[in-house]
């Protein structure tokens, strides 16, 4: 029966669903797995990294960087889903946050950037000759109003701020290890092994630094300037060397 009603995004099926967006959320399931945590001094993000081939310039860009983005001094992002697709959303934030400070000379709240997005996306599931956007979204964002913010947003245009959250393959089990391991008071040196040891259990292949990829979004306190870092390989290897150091202990105990 679906076959009928799955041929525009503005077609209700008679049980009220929309499959064009169901089928993009499908998508997203399949696409390498992202999760963010929320600390009390910072927010932490970790990806798996789909792309590997040694003959790839790693410099290059969209293959040094495939999942982590910056939007804006104060936001990052990652991503899950059909790369094109965010790379479009990813500029059209980029365009909000910078209209924004052209016009108030402050940054821009990240709940108000991320509804501007959502909106956006809203729309490709209303209007006929448009399918959704087939990715989600992992936000990472410090502003002065409500500090350090996690937000995560679907392509019906849906989202929600989190302590934790996890998208793209294995995210079920993603969420419910997150649960039992993220702590309302734990810092950020705390949630990289956590998050790094969750990925790990959600990856189809061996845990590697070339396999991932590791952000932060922090606060200088002296000079009041978020920082957001993107780990290299060199500084993920004792973190990734602990994960698999503890897996073994674990499975030989």
């Amino acid at each position: 029966m679906a076959r009928r009603y799955d041929s525009r995004t503005t077609i209700f099926s008679p049980e009220g669903r929309l499959y064009q967006v169901e089928y993009a959320m499908e998508a997203i399931s399949n696409a390498g797995a992202t999760m963010g945590a929320l600390a009390k001094d910072g927010v932490v993000l970790v990806a798996e990294k789909k792309i590997t081939s040694k003959l790839l310039d790693s410099k290059a860009v969209g293959v040094r960087r495939e999942k982590m983005y910056k939007l804006d001094d104060h936001i990052a992002c990652s991503v899950a889903g059909i790369t094109a697709d965010a790379n479009i959303l990813i500029n059209m934030c980029r365009l909000a946050a910078q209209r924004y400070h052209l016009a108030f000379q402050e940054p821009m709240p990240v709940e108000q950037l991320v509804q501007a997005v959502c909106d956006t996306k809203q729309g490709y599931t209303q209007f006929g000759g448009q399918r959704p956007f087939g990715v989600s979204l992992l936000y990472a964002g410090w502003d002065q109003h409500y500090g350090f913010q996690l937000y995560q947003s679907d392509p019906s245009g849906n989202y929600g701020g989190w302590k934790a959250a996890a998208i793209g393959a294995g995210h079920a089990a993603a969420n419910t290890l997150l649960k039992s391991e993220h702590k309302d008071e734990m810092t950020v040196a705390e949630a990289l092994p956590m998050v790094i040891k969750v990925l790990a259990k959600s990856m189809d292949t061996p845990l590697a630094v070339d396999k991932i990829e590791l952000a932060t979004l922090t606060r200088d306190e002296a000079t009041g300037k978020v920082v957001h870092k993107i780990f290299e390989p060199p500084e993920m290897q004792p973190l990734v060397d602990a994960v698999i150091a503890e897996k073994q202990t674990t499975g030989t105990s």
